[in-house]
Protein backbone atom coordinates (compact mmCIF):
# COMPACT_ATOMS: atom_id res chain seq x y z
CA UNK A 1 0.00 0.00 0.00
CA UNK A 2 2.71 2.20 1.03
CA UNK A 3 4.61 1.42 -2.92
CA UNK A 4 0.96 2.70 -4.37
CA UNK A 5 1.25 5.91 -1.92
CA UNK A 6 4.41 6.91 -2.82
CA UNK A 7 2.95 6.35 -7.02
CA UNK A 8 0.02 8.63 -6.52
CA UNK A 9 2.54 11.60 -4.46
CA UNK A 10 4.43 10.94 -7.55
CA UNK A 11 1.73 11.61 -10.38
CA UNK A 12 0.42 14.23 -8.69
CA UNK A 13 3.49 16.12 -8.72
CA UNK A 14 4.60 15.48 -12.33
CA UNK A 15 0.92 16.44 -13.11
CA UNK A 16 1.60 19.84 -11.22
CA UNK A 17 4.58 20.80 -13.37
CA UNK A 18 2.87 19.55 -16.76
CA UNK A 19 0.17 22.29 -15.43
CA UNK A 20 3.16 24.98 -14.45
CA UNK A 21 4.68 24.47 -17.78
CA UNK A 22 1.30 25.23 -20.03
CA UNK A 23 1.09 28.29 -17.82
CA UNK A 24 4.20 29.55 -18.19
CA UNK A 25 4.15 28.58 -21.98
CA UNK A 26 0.91 30.65 -21.88
CA UNK A 27 2.64 33.31 -19.71
CA UNK A 28 5.12 34.09 -22.62
CA UNK A 29 2.19 34.47 -25.11
CA UNK A 30 1.49 38.49 -25.19
CA UNK A 31 -1.69 39.22 -25.12
CA UNK A 32 -1.31 42.99 -26.47
CA UNK A 33 0.16 43.99 -22.90
CA UNK A 34 3.59 44.55 -21.55
CA UNK A 35 4.81 42.09 -19.57
CA UNK A 36 8.49 40.99 -18.62
CA UNK A 37 7.49 37.38 -19.19
CA UNK A 38 7.72 38.09 -23.13
CA UNK A 39 11.41 39.04 -22.74
CA UNK A 40 12.90 37.17 -19.60
CA UNK A 41 14.20 34.40 -20.78
CA UNK A 42 15.54 35.23 -23.73
CA UNK A 43 19.15 34.21 -23.82
CA UNK A 44 21.44 37.28 -23.75
CA UNK A 45 25.25 36.10 -25.24
CA UNK A 46 27.79 38.43 -22.76
CA UNK A 47 30.69 37.92 -20.87
CA UNK A 48 31.27 34.98 -22.60
CA UNK A 49 28.04 32.78 -22.44
CA UNK A 50 24.61 32.84 -22.83
CA UNK A 51 22.45 33.94 -19.60
CA UNK A 52 18.45 34.87 -19.22
CA UNK A 53 17.67 38.56 -19.51
CA UNK A 54 16.49 38.39 -16.39
CA UNK A 55 19.62 38.12 -14.16
CA UNK A 56 21.44 40.73 -16.69
CA UNK A 57 18.83 43.52 -16.15
CA UNK A 58 15.72 44.77 -14.18
CA UNK A 59 12.85 44.46 -17.09
CA UNK A 60 9.71 46.41 -16.28
CA UNK A 61 6.61 47.49 -17.57
CA UNK A 62 5.82 51.38 -16.64
CA UNK A 63 2.76 51.51 -19.06
CA UNK A 64 0.80 48.69 -20.76
CA UNK A 65 2.25 49.11 -23.72
CA UNK A 66 6.26 49.24 -22.95
CA UNK A 67 8.56 47.44 -21.49
CA UNK A 68 11.87 49.06 -20.06
CA UNK A 69 15.05 46.66 -19.85
CA UNK A 70 18.17 48.33 -17.62
CA UNK A 71 21.08 45.97 -17.68
CA UNK A 72 22.95 46.39 -14.81
CA UNK A 73 25.86 46.79 -16.83
CA UNK A 74 25.68 49.59 -19.15
CA UNK A 75 27.82 47.87 -21.91
CA UNK A 76 25.86 44.97 -22.93
CA UNK A 77 23.21 47.06 -23.79
CA UNK A 78 23.78 46.02 -27.06
CA UNK A 79 23.87 42.71 -26.59
CA UNK A 80 20.56 42.55 -24.90
CA UNK A 81 19.38 44.42 -28.35
CA UNK A 82 20.48 42.27 -30.86
CA UNK A 83 19.24 39.08 -28.28
CA UNK A 84 15.84 40.46 -28.66
CA UNK A 85 15.95 40.55 -32.18
CA UNK A 86 17.73 37.12 -32.56
CA UNK A 87 14.41 36.16 -30.24
CA UNK A 88 11.75 36.70 -33.16
CA UNK A 89 8.96 37.68 -30.25
CA UNK A 90 7.66 40.32 -33.02
CA UNK A 91 9.08 43.38 -30.85
CA UNK A 92 10.93 45.76 -31.61
CA UNK A 93 13.73 47.36 -29.10
CA UNK A 94 14.81 50.69 -29.81
CA UNK A 95 18.31 51.36 -27.58
CA UNK A 96 17.94 54.77 -25.05
CA UNK A 97 21.12 55.14 -23.50
CA UNK A 98 21.55 53.02 -21.18
CA UNK A 99 18.34 51.31 -21.42
CA UNK A 100 16.34 48.99 -23.82
CA UNK A 101 12.42 49.98 -24.60
CA UNK A 102 10.39 47.67 -26.15
CA UNK A 103 7.21 49.10 -27.24
CA UNK A 104 4.20 46.68 -27.46
CA UNK A 105 2.30 46.74 -30.87
CA UNK A 106 -1.68 46.54 -30.12
CA UNK A 107 -2.47 43.15 -31.85
CA UNK A 108 -4.48 42.63 -35.32
CA UNK A 109 -7.56 40.69 -35.51
CA UNK A 110 -5.37 37.64 -37.36
CA UNK A 111 -2.53 37.89 -35.25
CA UNK A 112 -5.34 37.02 -32.33
CA UNK A 113 -6.38 34.21 -34.34
CA UNK A 114 -2.89 32.78 -34.76
CA UNK A 115 -2.76 33.13 -30.57
CA UNK A 116 -5.31 31.48 -29.75
CA UNK A 117 -4.40 28.50 -32.44
CA UNK A 118 -1.27 27.95 -30.57
CA UNK A 119 -2.73 28.38 -26.77
CA UNK A 120 -5.02 25.74 -27.96
CA UNK A 121 -1.65 23.54 -29.40
CA UNK A 122 0.22 24.30 -26.38
CA UNK A 123 -2.96 23.00 -23.98
CA UNK A 124 -3.16 20.00 -25.96
CA UNK A 125 0.18 19.34 -25.71
CA UNK A 126 -0.23 19.82 -21.47
CA UNK A 127 -3.06 17.11 -22.10
CA UNK A 128 -1.09 14.83 -23.73
CA UNK A 129 1.22 15.01 -21.12
CA UNK A 130 -1.17 14.18 -18.42
CA UNK A 131 -2.39 11.35 -20.10
CA UNK A 132 1.01 10.17 -20.95
CA UNK A 133 1.42 10.36 -16.54
CA UNK A 134 -2.00 8.50 -16.24
CA UNK A 135 -0.34 5.68 -18.55
CA UNK A 136 2.54 5.39 -16.85
CA UNK A 137 0.68 5.04 -13.47
CA UNK A 138 -1.47 2.72 -14.48
CA UNK A 139 1.13 0.45 -16.19
CA UNK A 140 3.39 1.06 -12.35
CA UNK A 141 0.57 -0.72 -10.84
CA UNK A 142 0.06 -3.78 -13.14
CA UNK A 143 3.73 -3.93 -12.23
CA UNK A 144 2.81 -4.09 -8.41
CA UNK A 145 -0.26 -6.40 -9.17
CA UNK A 146 2.61 -8.62 -11.48
CA UNK A 147 4.73 -8.49 -8.01
CA UNK A 148 2.01 -9.48 -5.43
CA UNK A 149 2.79 -5.72 -4.35
CA UNK A 150 -1.39 -4.84 -4.96
CA UNK A 151 -4.49 -7.00 -5.28
CA UNK A 152 -6.89 -6.29 -7.83
CA UNK A 153 -8.88 -4.21 -5.72
CA UNK A 154 -5.97 -1.79 -5.54
CA UNK A 155 -5.42 -2.11 -8.95
CA UNK A 156 -8.92 -0.76 -9.74
CA UNK A 157 -8.89 1.62 -7.28
CA UNK A 158 -5.75 2.95 -8.44
CA UNK A 159 -6.88 3.25 -11.87
CA UNK A 160 -10.13 5.28 -10.75
CA UNK A 161 -8.05 7.75 -8.57
CA UNK A 162 -5.83 8.33 -11.70
CA UNK A 163 -8.06 9.20 -13.67
CA UNK A 164 -9.78 11.31 -11.35
CA UNK A 165 -6.33 13.19 -11.12
CA UNK A 166 -6.39 13.25 -15.19
CA UNK A 167 -9.65 14.67 -14.59
CA UNK A 168 -8.66 17.35 -12.42
CA UNK A 169 -5.35 18.71 -14.25
CA UNK A 170 -6.91 18.29 -17.81
CA UNK A 171 -9.88 20.62 -15.91
CA UNK A 172 -7.32 23.03 -15.09
CA UNK A 173 -5.26 23.07 -18.72
CA UNK A 174 -9.20 23.79 -20.30
CA UNK A 175 -9.58 26.59 -17.59
CA UNK A 176 -6.13 28.34 -18.46
CA UNK A 177 -7.11 28.05 -21.84
CA UNK A 178 -10.41 29.52 -21.43
CA UNK A 179 -8.19 32.52 -19.38
CA UNK A 180 -5.91 32.98 -22.45
CA UNK A 181 -8.67 33.16 -24.80
CA UNK A 182 -10.64 35.95 -22.95
CA UNK A 183 -7.07 37.64 -22.47
CA UNK A 184 -6.18 37.43 -25.85
CA UNK A 185 -9.70 38.89 -26.74
CA UNK A 186 -9.66 41.56 -24.48
CA UNK A 187 -6.23 42.59 -25.38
Amino acid sequence: MDALQNLYRDIEDKMKKAIGAVTHEFAEIRGGRATPALVENVHVEAYGGSSPLKQLAAITAPEPRLLVIQPWDASIVPDVERAIQKAAIGLTPAVDGKVVRLPVPPLTGDRRQELVRLVHKLAEEGRVSVRSLRRDANEAVKKLKASNQATEDDVFKSQEFVQKLTDKYVAQIDALVKQKEQELSSA
